[in-house]
């Protein structure tokens, strides 16, 4: 197999109807690529699946998890089972669409870091409810936490390993969607150049979803209310007039406008 350039990271639990169409899609592609699935021990065979499709594919990693299970994690994990220099983390139920992993890929020669999302122009979803209280909770974790990213909770992004490398992992991969926004917190505190791009969800195409969205809700409310404690800590140590990203934001500017990195040799 030739040196990777792309890994592929696809967090699963119950996916079976949407694994192995997804995997093929995303092998299409002609580039230097693996895939690397992370299955949290579904229930419903996922991970068998994976084997008896693609055991006999070196482009195709399989990770089982069967302690500390959680999405979060399972991102983690798969992306320190990668190989590529340049990462992609993506869901695996066709709610994001594997042709945008090309754009994010060819984007990463300018940036650190390219983030799929809903709320910039082009961007949205075909459940229109969700859609909208999705663009309310935004508006919420923006306020709350100063960011001036328009999509907090995407979850669909694509990252040089180099610069993942510079993050606290630990301070970022626990819990469930919320390790996005603190990804994006410490990507801003590092000034890593950083992009959005218009992404369209999708409903998914098999298996019921996960979420449930209650609790998920109060979770990420708790996981805001935290980071922003953590935030005033920081900046009581750091300096103690300005907040945190406030003080980053008033000497870099708009974060989204930080300088994008030399092209790949």
């Amino acid at each position: 197999m030739a040196e990777v350039l792309l890994s592929v990271i696809v967090p699963t639990y119950n996916e079976s109807a949407n694994i192995v169409p997804l995997v093929t899609r995303l092998l299409d592609a002609k580039d230097a690529r693996e895939i690397v699935v992370v299955d949290d021990d579904s229930p419903d065979g996922t991970a068998d699946l994976v084997r008896e499709r693609f055991g006999a594919d070196p482009r195709v990693k399989l990770v089982v998890r069967t302690a500390d299970r959680g999405l979060a994690k399972s991102v983690r994990a798969g992306l320190e089972a990668s190989s590529g220099e340049l990462l992609a983390v993506m869901d695996s139920d066709f709610n994001h669409d594997p042709v945008v992993v090309d754009t994010m890929r060819a984007l990463l020669a300018h940036f650190d870091l390219v983030v799929g999302s809903r709320f910039v122009a082009g961007g949205g979803m075909e459940d229109r409810f969700r859609y909208y209280c999705s663009l309310v909770y935004n508006m919420f974790v923006r306020t709350v936490l100063g960011t001036r990213m328009q999509d907090n909770l995407s979850g669909f992004f694509a990252i040089r390993r180099s610069a993942l490398e510079r993050m606290d992992k630990d301070r970022i991969f626990f819990g469930y969607g919320d390790y996005f926004f603190r990804m994006l917190g410490q990507a801003a505190d590092l000034a890593l150049p950083t992009v959005e791009i218009p992404v369209f969800y999708r409903l998914r195409q098999g298996g019921e979803s996960k979420t449930k969205y209650v609790g998920v809700l109060r979770q990420y409310t708790r996981a805001v209310l935290a980071e922003l404690a953590q935030q005033g800590l920081v900046s009581r140590q750091l300096n103690p007039i300005l907040p945190r990203r406030d003080a980053q934001q008033r000497g870099g500017g708009d974060r989204r406008s930080t300088p994008p990195r030399a092209p790949l040799a």
